[in-house]
């Protein structure tokens, strides 16, 4: 009788696809064998799966993912083979080939923009039918990454006139004062992420021409203050660093035919520990109301090296152990707080 063990699957798959797939030195496979723990073979032009019957359809359904992405034309990388994984084990079949029709526009050299998450899916939905949109979510995610391609895209579709791209001038833990230059000179560095996109996506020469008509702009948070943007799509990245006038100063800028996304990440502050983020300010008093939208993408969403996501979930968990703890030790505070104003209430008494 057949071991439980033993039930095999044969797969078909084109010799090209099956290079993709493997990856180099059949890394992606190793992976897949490892966090299945099923036994994957290539023989006579196809592939045999062979393991526990439901792991070993979870694998077949990981691979028949990766190899359509790559009958598609795309690059199979690491973080397309754990999120396939990811969405195999917690029951979300065809994912990675239902968000991959969803294309955004093109880079410079010709590479397809797309969502890869279905946090990144619900986030791009979310500007396109949102007047407002907050991304929110750790590094990694793609908040700023999409949110140029879409105004960038839109901007080419004729859609709005001009893109507005922006961020407070706040330095992460170091003092930039003393640098040489004009105030030009000295805001660029906050703003590269912004250049580098927009070099990416538009390439350097168009982004410079519309730059010097003024179609597009690229300045420090504080630049906005008294004007109205009409008809423009506008970026505020890094809004975790605003504060609460800051970001109301800002979203009272909006004018007609203009869209907006809000993009930050609430555990990177680099405000002093005294001053509320406006960000946080603006997901309480905005909530509910018609036209904005909250994207809250995780670490699930980090498409950076894999890395990078075992990083901001390791932060994830101690900062949630913290937090715990915090509030453990503010309970024990009251607590004997209480319990002493209860020993002297009781002294008086008797006295």
């Amino acid at each position: 009788m057949t071991q439980k063990s033993d039930f095999s699957i044969r797969l078909d798959m084109a010799a090209q696809d099956m290079r993709k797939v493997f990856g180099m030195q059949d890394t992606y496979v190793k992976k897949l064998e490892r966090d299945l723990g099923v036994s994957i073979v290539d023989r006579n032009g196809g592939i045999t799966i062979t393991g526990d019957e439901a792991m070993v359809r979870k694998a077949e359904g990981v691979l028949r993912q990766l190899s359509i992405l790559s009958g598609r034309g795309n690059e199979i990388e690491e973080q397309s083979v754990d999120y396939a994984i990811t969405m195999e084990m917690e029951e979300k079949e065809n994912v990675l080939t239902e968000i991959d029709t969803d294309c955004i526009c093109h880079t410079i050299n010709g590479k397809p923009v797309k969502p890869k998450t279905l946090g990144q899916k619900a986030y791009v939905d979310a500007i396109r039918n949102n007047m407002i949109v907050f991304g929110l979510g750790p590094a990694g995610t793609g908040k700023t990454y999409l949110a140029m391609a879409m105004a960038i895209t839109a901007f080419k579709n004729d859609e709005v006139g001009r893109i507005i791209l922006t961020r407070p001038a706040i330095e992460a833990g170091e003092k930039l004062g003393f640098l040489p230059g004009d105030l030009q000179s000295k805001v660029d560095p906050y703003l590269r992420p912004l250049y580098d996109a927009l070099y990416q996506i538009m390439g350097a020469e168009s982004y410079t021409k519309n730059m010097e008509n003024g179609l597009i702009e690229v300045a420090p948070l504080a630049y906005m203050r008294g004007r109205t943007l009409d008809n423009a799509y506008i970026i505020l990245d890094e809004a975790q660093n605003t504060t609460p006038a800051q970001m109301k100063m800002f979203l009272t800028r909006i004018g007609f035919g203009s869209k907006v996304v809000v993009t930050g990440d609430s555990s990177q502050k680099d405000l002093p520990t005294d001053m509320k983020s406006g960000l946080d300010v603006a997901t309480r008093v905005l909530s509910g109301i018609e036209d904005i939208a909250f994207c809250n993408l995780t670490s699930k969403d980090v498409v950076r090296h894999p890395l990078v996501q075992r990083i901001v979930k390791a932060y994830e968990v101690y900062e949630a152990k913290e937090e715990k703890n915090m509030a453990g030790q503010e309970r024990r505070r009251t607590i004997n707080g209480n319990r002493g104003a209860e020993r002297g209430l009781r002294g008086k008494n008797r006295r």
